[in-house]
């Protein structure tokens, strides 16, 4: 069966690969849809760290079970359409330990520390799926990123007296934007995209502000009142962005880290303290599966206006390419294995 390989920065091809067998606790799933997420674009350059090659991509996965071992629950079937928690945890690390992992010290997800979905079929632990018969396949690839927003909004504690501000407008901005609204609370956006903004509107947004034309400190003083926004959720993982977070949020508020910075960020510390914030890094998700499925089984999140292009498999590598060229109003790329 095919397989798109990162072979190396910058090298990206198909492989043919062996069909997988599924042991007695695992599923074999054949996969219809997987998302690109700005990970893989970050692997594909060269500037993600966790990254290791040459590795099968994809991690956001939509499919539906074909086989299962002898061991999987009845209410595991053949023919049930799913979604995957594409993350491996230890079990024994501190964090695992304290009930967190999600931030295992020994993490491994598909398509950057181990094996991904972006061919064919997979086989999967039966305790990692998530089923839904309400979503189409597209719709269940986009779980996983929104999972990841959801999560950031909840180690923020957002809740229904907050302002927040989310700084980037990609799938997983969109997901924090969305688990915000979700807590109640009043949410801003911040991009520099106006495609991207729009999008953002649509997710529910009380308002969006373009940081490559507006005046982004002036605009959050006045829509705060002066005080800037309770909590700041960064999902671009910029040098200038990392730093944008603390200087607009407000005294005692909470800042969000769920960008990965490509480069080491300088701080005036002792603004830290002054403000008296709190500074939260955001991992991967912890049990927001359910959640993001129920919203998006709702019909509140604009998902034909997020997906920006879909390819077959055969076309998934120059696609890749082409975006890492040029970044454009992309906001998620699906790959579909049945066109």
């Amino acid at each position: 069966m095919k397989a798109l390989v990162l072979e190396a920065p910058g090298k990206v091809a198909l492989h043919e690969i062996e069909k997988p067998q599924p042991a007695p606790d695992e599923v074999l799933v054949r996969i219809a849809a997987v998302g690109f997420c700005g990970g893989d674009l970050n692997s594909y350059l060269g500037l993600f760290e966790l990254q290791e090659y040459p590795n099968v991509l994809g991690h956001e996965v939509g499919g539906i079970i074909e086989a299962s071992g002898s061991d999987v629950p009845a209410e595991f079937h053949e023919g049930m359409k799913v979604t995957v928690n594409p993350y491996q945890n230890c079990g024994h690390c501190i964090s695992c330990r304290k009930g967190r992992p999600n931030a295992c010290v020994d993490n491994k997800t598909m398509g950057v520390r181990r094996p991904g979905a972006m061919t064919e079929y997979i086989t999967v632990h039966w305790s990692k799926l998530h089923a839904s018969d309400k979503l189409s396949f597209k719709e269940l690839a986009l779980v996983e990123p929104l999972t990841v927003g959801f999560h950031a909004a909840d180690r923020g504690r957002v809740t229904k007296n907050d302002i927040v501000l989310v700084i980037g407008c990609g799938i997983v901005g969109l997901g924090a934007i969305a688990g915000a609204l979700k807590r109640g609370a009043t949410v801003y956006a911040l991009d520099i995209s106006e495609y991207k903004m729009g999008i953002a509107r649509q997710v529910g947004a009380t308002g969006a502000i373009n940081g490559a034309t507006e005046d982004v400190a002036a605009v959050i003083s006045k829509l705060t009142n002066g005080d800037g926004p309770d909590v700041v959720i960064e999902a671009v993982g910029s040098y200038d962005t990392y730093r944008l977070a603390v200087d607009l949020v407000s005294y005692t508020g909470r800042v969000v880290y769920v960008g990965y910075g490509k480069k080491p960020v300088d701080y005036n510390t002792g603004y830290f303290v002054r403000k008296e914030i709190e500074i939260l890094g955001s991992r991967n998700c912890l049990g927001d599966f359910p959640d993001v499925i129920e919203y998006i089984e709702s019909g509140k999140f604009p998902v034909e206006a997020v997906i920006s292009q879909t390819v077959p498999l055969s076309d998934a590598g120059p696609a890749l390419e082409a975006w890492a060229k040029n970044r454009g109003n992309t906001t998620k790329i699906m790959v579909d294995f049945e066109i």
